[in-house]
């Protein structure tokens, strides 16, 4: 029997004052449909920094080490991009433009002390992009995952599948906001329907898939 690759997916629960969190949503909807050349696991990060109890980098390790996969897929929410937002590259820095859900805030800090400035995604960003794009959904590839939550446990996969010489891949997927979430919270990008946001998921992790099975 072909060997099953096994892909963890997450999201982060809401934050910044809204009620919902699209990359949540979409956690839980892959792990539910599953995929039939893979086995897809995930959970929700809390909107917390640093490394302790409770917060997302910790969640995410109790994840990795429960797993064990082959790829890990963040996912998180972009209210003011109105495009599916593939990461290319994550930098060594916490510098938080608003407190996160502990009501904690960093500045100036590295996100790994002593590792390098950057680590660049080692998921299949161009193929995921274009295979987003064929599926009629709007994508693009982006430079920056920003300096909060998104940026950190985007880096710190990437650093420990270094340091660990898994093989692991890692890498970010931003989100727009969802229209429910438009509605409240209008701004110029464009929210994404339900459907359209469900059906990138899925692209992404088929992608990821094809990619650990060579």
């Amino acid at each position: 029997m072909e060997h099953r690759p096994t892909i963890l997916v997450t999201g982060f629960e809401p934050f910044g004052g809204s009620a919902e969190n699209p990359s949540a949503v979409l956690a839980g909807h892959l792990v539910a449909s599953g995929h039939p050349e893979a086995t897809v696991v995930g959970g929700v990060l809390p909107v917390v920094g640093g490394t302790e109890l409770g917060s997302a980098r910790h969640a995410l390790d109790r994840l990795i080490d429960a797993y064990r996969p082959g790829a890990v897929i963040c996912f998180g929410e972009a209210h003011v991009r109105g495009e599916v937002s593939v990461e290319r590259v994550a930098v060594n820095l916490r510098d938080y433009r608003i407190a996160d859900n502990a009501g904690r805030s960093a500045a100036d800090e590295p996100v790994v002390p002593g590792s390098p400035d950057a680590w660049f995604a080692t998921l299949p960003v161009n193929a995921i992009v274009a295979a987003l794009r064929a599926e009629g959904v709007p994508a693009g590839r982006s430079l920056t995952a920003g300096t909060f939550l998104c940026n950190e446990v985007m880096f710190h996969a990437l650093d420990r599948a270094q340091r660990e010489g898994s093989g692991m891949l890692a890498g970010f997927v931003h989100l727009p906001q969802l229209e429910s979430q438009h509605r409240l919270r209008p701004v110029d990008a464009r929210p994404i329907p339900l459907d359209e946001l469900l059906r990138a998921g899925e692209v992404v992790v088929a992608e990821t898939s094809r990619s650990l099975r060579g």
